[in-house]
């Protein structure tokens, strides 16, 4: 029998990430939609016939024993409100990112889980981009020998600020670019080479109108002298490598962004063929100056994540993503901001 789902939230992350990634999955059923804004109630009625549409949260907490999961994905001062309710509610969590504004408020959703004997799984999708994967296969079986540096940019050229939370000062919003493209930054080092031991940052607000970093460079020193370098910006005008990996036999590089958030944004899904994959062109290169071949990028697969969270569910497997990746994230942001 299929796991039911109930989605907080139908806004970008909702819509266009959760929603068709859980329909895709089997062993999943989104049994349920829940946001306040009538416009976006009628789209997931008119592409969801089968699930309920309720206008408040609450709701679902009147009758927890309908749903296996909640999905958060509400904005970030929501984050831990809501997970704590539906843990106490007895429902395990996915929590998209920033799971928390603060380590110590991750800390205490933590607590609360392992006293509910439930999991709160943060939704880290970009584990699951191609070019990421790639990385990971590289790294892990040797190819480009001892690494030395791990670049990595998520850059975008957005001159105007847009009006909206991530804008906000207020802590509580978590804004900002470091707590948005950031953490999808951070939490790929640290998946590669685990929690750093020191942390370099320059932050800064370049745009007219700004009030939240929207240009930050990080430097990350982990366990073995591994360093990370992380860019994120709104203002560049053109764009670095998506990823240089350096190592002691070779380096692999490769630009532009993974296909799947596009893919996405046009209504396709996991179901469509050829999900997730890079053409030729599109293929980074391993090498040295001297001797290099392109190197296929391997396919996106965000729906695996879901796939994973399903054999959570099921007690056959742990959660894709553990919250203290996510604990450590939020401490180096917090390192950072330091």
């Amino acid at each position: 029998m299929a796991a039911r789902v109930a989605l907080v939230g139908f806004g970008t992350g909702g819509a266009v990430f959760h929603a068709p990634l859980i329909a895709s999955v089997p062993g999943l059923r989104l049994e349920a939609v829940v946001t306040g804004n009538p416009e976006r109630a009628e789209a997931a009625r008119g592409r969801y016939p089968g699930t309920r549409v309720l206008d408040s949260a609450d709701r679902l907490w009147e009758t927890p024993e309908d749903y296996d999961l909640v999905v958060i994905t509400a904005p970030n001062r929501h984050h831990v409100p809501l997970a704590r309710t539906a843990l106490t509610s007895g429902l395990p969590v996915v929590l998209d990112k920033p799971v928390a504004a603060s380590a110590d408020e991750a800390r205490s959703l933590a607590a609360l889980a392992a006293v509910r004997g439930l999991p709160v799984i943060p939704f880290h999708n970009r584990r699951w981009d191609g070019d990421f994967r790639t990385v990971r296969r590289l790294v892990e079986g040797g190819a480009l020998g001892t690494v030395l540096r791990f670049e990595s940019r998520f850059e975008r050229w957005r001159p105007e600020v847009r009006p909206g939370w991530k804008e906000s000062t207020d802590p509580l919003d978590a804004g900002g670019i470091l707590f948005d493209l950031g953490t999808h930054l951070i939490d790929q080092a640290i998946t590669l080479f685990g929690r750093p031991h020191r942390v370099y940052a320059e932050i800064g607000t370049r745009r007219p109108g700004a009030a939240v970093p929207d240009d930050v460079f990080l430097a990350l020193t982990h366990d073995g002298d591994v360093r990370s370098h992380l860019w994120m910006s709104a203002t560049a005008a053109q764009f670095g490598p998506r990823f240089r990996v350096l190592g002691s036999s070779a380096a692999y590089t490769v630009s532009g962004m993974d296909v799947q958030e596009q893919a996405l944004r046009e209504g396709r899904t996991p179901k469509d063929a050829g999900w997730g994959r890079f053409p030729p062109e599109t293929y980074g290169r391993v090498g040295t100056p001297t001797a290099g071949r392109p190197e296929p990028t391997e396919p996106g697969a965000y729906q695996e994540f879901y796939a994973a969270v399903a054999r959570t569910l099921r007690g056959e497997a742990p959660p894709p993503v553990d919250l203290a990746d996510a604990i450590a994230g939020l401490e180096v942001i917090e390192a950072a901001a330091q």
